[in-house]
């Protein structure tokens, strides 16, 4: 699910089309990106946040929702102002791409936030194959946004970086890393051993677990630390996680797909193969054949628009979709190693596993333990895996995907309405 050329140069055109409506209004105002769109870390339906900064007393929200109908640049019913929000918005739907859009008025932590993220990416090159497939874990289990139970993209952002930074494996942080173990170690970490009660995260200073009565001391307006409590690192005194009221779910899946990968990849596994999905990676996520058709409408029309600029180029290395799992070896590894390949190489099976490390890297794991190349893994029994109708047991100790099995039918909130003057643009579509 990386980013594509002929994608980027979509969400460009867009992002221009609703800033000349913008320059238009105010000529000296500035436009920036900032978001998943600056940092690189979208998915192909994934939003596009946009923040305007200029000389007013209050955001002019109604005049440019006026101006943005006036030109025809959104879908005429999905302009929204938001204005009694925390940080005052305009949402829209692009009219020509559906592709949404979120606007804001001189709120500078979001950009700040962006530049922030990019830096870490510099710091650790494996951090943005962890956040995709962590991103694309979430959508489909619709716990990717805030107001529908999940956490925010930032709060997922801020969980990866602590994750790398305070990892007890000097080597987890190299960029040939096994990224597979990675991940696993990911889910066992934030699904099963981080004491979500008591401890909050720091990422500034290198990163530290820190006490929540800690935070608590420097926290303003009397909040008290949340469940998922994140301090953030530009901003003293405000916790990340603050609105993320459902993060136990967010746990109970992490905790979920934790059981089933590590399963996948244990020696037990080649008595009950999977024969529902295609790779071992496919037993938690699935890209919906909608997605792939939209993915495919975007080359078809913006493929030879493609011109990238140096910032970008650097960012969107990354040409496939991911297909983690195939256990396909690339022979120019070390020239250029896209997302997918590193996935590939990492999660294929046991045997390319790195020896010496630990799938319980951070506490040791509960349940009946198995030893294997060096890795320890938690089995409570072996479980075949049906992606169209959840997660069936094979013995009496299987289990089911939690959360009401929202797993594959992320796609299925929003619908995408076919227009007369649009050619074969998808449906069934959202974020």
């Amino acid at each position: 699910m990386s980013p594509r050329p002929e994608e980027a140069a979509m969400r460009r055109e867009v992002v221009k089309r609703i800033e000349m409506v913008i320059k238009d209004l105010w000529p000296t105002a500035d436009v920036q990106i900032f978001g998943s769109f600056s940092t690189g870390l979208y998915l192909p339906t994934s939003d596009i946040d946009l923040v305007v900064f200029g000389k007013w007393e209050r955001p002019p929200l109604q005049l440019l929702e006026q101006a943005l109908r006036k030109h025809s640049v959104a879908e005429p019913y999905s302009i929204k102002v938001l204005d009694k929000a925390t940080v005052p918005i305009i949402k829209l739907t692009d009219q020509e791409t559906e592709v949404k859009v979120d606007i804001s008025f001189n709120v500078e932590t979001g950009v700040k936030a962006a530049r922030f993220i990019k830096e870490y990416m510099k710091k650790y090159s494996l951090l943005p194959y962890l956040i995709l497939v962590l991103k694309q874990f979430l959508l489909q289990r619709d716990l990717n946004e805030v107001f529908t139970g999940g956490i925010s993209s930032y709060s997922l952002i801020l969980m990866a970086i602590s994750f790398l930074q305070l990892h007890p494996r000097i080597d987890a942080r190299r960029a040939d890393e096994n990224l597979g173990m990675l991940l696993i170690e990911f889910f066992e970490l934030y699904g099963r051993n981080f004491n979500y009660l008591k401890t909050g995260i720091r990422i500034k200073n290198g990163g530290a677990y820190i006490a929540k009565e800690e935070i608590m001391k420097v926290m303003t307006n009397g909040y008290r630390p949340s469940m998922l409590c994140i301090e953030d690192p530009l901003l003293p005194g405000n916790d990340v996680g603050r609105s993320s009221y459902g993060a136990m779910q967010v746990k109970q899946v992490f905790d979920y797909a934790y059981i089933v990968l590590s399963h996948a990849v244990s020696p037990l596994a080649r008595s009950y193969p999977n024969r529902d999905s295609e790779s071992t990676l496919g037993r938690i996520i699935k890209v919906t054949q909608e997605v792939i058709d939209y993915r495919a409408w975007i080359k078809k029309k913006w493929g030879n628009k493609i011109n990238l600029s140096p910032e970008l180029d650097n960012r969107l290395k990354i040409r496939d979709q991911i297909a983690p799992c195939s256990g396909e070896q690339q022979q120019n590894r070390d020239s250029q190693p896209p997302y997918n390949q590193h996935l590939a190489l990492s999660l294929a099976s046991t045997q390319q596993l790195s020896s010496g490390s630990s799938a319980s890297s951070v506490s040791s794991l509960s349940g009946s333990d198995i030893q294997h190349s060096g890795m320890k893994f938690s089995m409570k029994g072996a479980h075949n895996h049906n992606q169209g109708n959840g997660y069936s047991p094979v013995s009496s100790g299987g289990m089911r995907q939690p959360v009401g099995n929202r797993g594959h039918h992320q796609y299925n909130r929003n619908i995408w309405r076919r227009k007369k003057h649009r050619d074969s643009l998808p449906i069934s579509l959202s974020r």
